[in-house]
């Protein structure tokens, strides 16, 4: 599945949930559910800078694909994350450069987090960016 498919699977998905604060438990939920990281991995070096919440980011690239895990101490920092790490994992650096579109705005996650969240969840995404980035010129 590509981007814009996984963009619209997404949306469509967030959007059923239609009251904006069970949207929020729902990722709460989803973060809760999800493996976080080990405590050995859990490190200084893989914390993003500028978020009160700590946010740990690991990415890795297998066989020409990204992979993004994530861990946080705030549940709803850690469902939105993984959310992210989820949807960029298992596609090439080209396809995660190429990919404009922003689906948790469109599903109007984003209006209903702190100025805090967004910036530190907007980072997690230019790091994503940042690592296809750097693994493209690797080839």
């Amino acid at each position: 599945m590509n981007l814009s498919e996984r963009h619209r699977d997404r949306v469509t998905e967030l959007l059923a949930v239609r009251d904006p604060q069970e949207r929020l438990a729902f990722l709460v939920q989803r973060g809760r559910e999800h493996d976080g990281l080990t405590s050995e991995e859990r490190t200084e070096d893989r914390l993003m800078p500028g978020c009160l919440s700590k946010l740990w980011f690991v990415p890795s690239v297998v066989k020409g694909q990204c992979s993004f895990r994530c861990d946080s101490d705030s549940a709803i920092v850690k469902g939105i994350a993984t959310l992210l790490c989820d949807f960029f994992s298992q596609c090439t650096p080209s396809e995660i450069l190429s990919y404009e579109g922003d689906f948790l705005a469109e599903a109007g996650v984003n209006q209903h987090l702190t100025p805090n969240r967004r910036n530190g969840l907007g980072k997690l995404r230019s790091r994503i960016r940042e690592f296809a980035s750097a693994c493209s010129i690797a080839k």
